[in-house]
């Protein structure tokens, strides 16, 4: 019988302060599908913020002090696109030009992955038996899609959801005008983009938009409410481990 692997689980910034919800509900996945999960103490920024205005040598710590806190574990796992792709796709440059980091950078980076994709990928899960009887509609965040090629992962294990009904936007490949501190810097622009993408959901029929980064999930709830919709909210993660007893993104608070 092989060995379960042994998976850090990297919550990320987000999912920590505003929907811990999700952190719990990738454990189950992770857990359901075979994996001993661990969330080492001590964690904190991946660094990505860091690294998209310029600020290298803060990147570069935080990203030392993932490292360390990583390097032991088989899989190193997080509900976010983004913060995964950082890890993959962004810290073997890095830190390409440290003798004491550099291969460490390049090891954890083979084994950073994020979390749908890990379970298609890597434990080849084809269904998580969840159920919701709703029509759906998925959102794909820049990072996940364009750093790590995730597109069909989401869809397979979503379309295995009794009673779910997917609707797919004319232009689920767009950004929704999140990007990190580029909706700070570019305020009009952003909101013209996640306006457009509101006119995109709202023309599949969905009661629910979905996606698998928190930043860009946010986002979209945020504009959705101060718009007066009706559409919910939620990371894929929620829907297929079936922990949907709380409120949907942007409910929390009133």
């Amino acid at each position: 019988m092989a060995k379960a692997p042994r998976v850090g689980l990297f919550a990320t910034c987000l999912v920590d302060a505003m929907r811990p919800s999700v952190g719990f509900a990738t454990a189950k996945l992770l857990e359901d599908a075979g994996c001993i999960v661990e969330v080492p103490v001590g964690q904190t920024c991946c660094g990505q913020p860091a690294y998209n205005n310029g600020d290298r040598e803060t990147a570069r710590a935080m990203a030392r002090k993932l490292i360390d806190l990583f390097k032991n574990y088989d899989y190193v796992v997080a509900p976010s696109g983004s913060c995964a792709g950082m890890l993959h796709a962004h810290y073997p440059a890095l830190l390409a030009d440290d003798p004491n980091y550099a291969a460490l950078a390049l090891s954890l980076s083979q084994r950073s992955y994020e979390l749908v994709s890990f379970l298609v990928r890597v434990m080849k899960v084809e269904t998580t038996h969840a159920a919701l009887a709703e029509t759906v509609t998925y959102h794909d965040s820049c990072s996940g899609l364009r750093e790590l090629a995730i597109k069909d992962e989401p869809r397979l294990l979503l379309q295995k959801v009794e009673g779910l009904d997917l609707k797919e936007l004319s232009a689920a490949e767009e950004c929704c005008g999140f990007g990190g501190t580029f909706c700070v810097e570019y305020p009009e622009i952003s909101t013209k983009m996640v306006d457009d993408k509101l006119a995109d959901i709202e023309g599949t029929g969905a009661a629910t938009v979905l996606g698998g980064d928190l930043g860009c999930l946010m986002n979209i709830a945020g504009r959705l409410k101060r718009k007066g919709k009706a559409v919910k909210v939620r990371h894929v993660a929620e829907v297929l481990s079936g922990m949907l007893g709380g409120p949907a993104i942007g409910e929390e608070r009133s």
